[in-house]
């Protein structure tokens, strides 16, 4: 399998009226998050395959792809890794440090959501302990300039959610509550909310501190999941 192939067999599974639809859903357009942003029309689970069949491909070829202007292709490529990272252990330090030497390429929502908490946050979480210049690696990404590298941040916690480690989330989102992006006001929402799946004491803890000065959609998003009575309090700013 070779980086030729891929780009052919993409060309073959592209369907221009699902690229247009995602050209405007993804905000491609001048002065939006994603202007510049090509699609081919290609779905997840369709990437996800093709990201299987070609994970034999190198680090070089893998940075080719990272560096398309067309949007699939920098899914695969991460998804590569993200496979690569789950089937080879001996290669997770390699996979760690290639993915954030090339984070300026994971530069959308769902490049990030699709990669980040696999490769990222599981390294740390794992390495963390014994590899202490590691622990503050995610509150330098959440204070970063680039919007990606937050949304890195924060969706990295989703890994120690899922493990029901939440001092991480709570902490970067502590960090993240003044943040002017819609983006990261919807991603640290969604990782609240998955905190409070699984603790909701600790949720409302913090909410209790600060829900009054959070952005409403991350607000929105941190109490989707509420008994509709309270979720309408929140909002209402009634909690005490």
């Amino acid at each position: 399998m070779t980086l030729k192939s891929l780009r052919s067999e993409l060309d073959k599974m592209s369907d221009s009226s699902k690229a247009k639809i995602l050209q405007g859903f993804f905000k491609t357009g001048s002065g939006d998050y994603g202007e510049g942003d090509i699609f081919l029309g290609i779905s997840v689970p369709e990437s996800r395959n093709i990201a299987v069949k070609y994970n034999n491909l190198s680090f070089k070829e893998i940075i080719s792809l990272l560096q398309s202007k067309i949007h699939e292709e920098r899914l695969i490529g991460l998804l590569i890794l993200v496979h690569n990272y789950e089937k080879n252990s001996g290669k997770r330090e390699e996979i760690f440090n290639f993915y954030l030497s090339n984070s300026h390429a994971i530069n959308n929502w769902d490049l990030v959501d699709l990669s980040a908490y696999q490769i990222v946050g599981r390294h740390i979480f794992n390495q963390g302990k014994s590899n202490l210049s590691l622990g503050g690696l995610l509150f330098k990404l959440a204070d970063s300039e680039n919007i990606w590298e937050r949304r890195i941040a924060i969706i990295s916690t989703y890994y120690f959610i899922k493990n029901n480690r939440f001092d991480e989330t709570l902490e970067i989102a502590e960090m993240l509550l003044k943040d002017k992006h819609d983006l990261i006001h919807k991603a640290v929402g969604w990782m609240l909310r998955e905190v409070g799946k699984r603790d909701k004491e600790a949720l409302v803890k913090f909410l209790k501190r600060d829900y009054k000065s959070m952005p409403r959609t991350m607000l929105r998003y941190a109490i989707e999941k509420f008994p509709e009575k309270e979720r309408k309090a929140y909002l209402k700013g009634e909690i005490k």
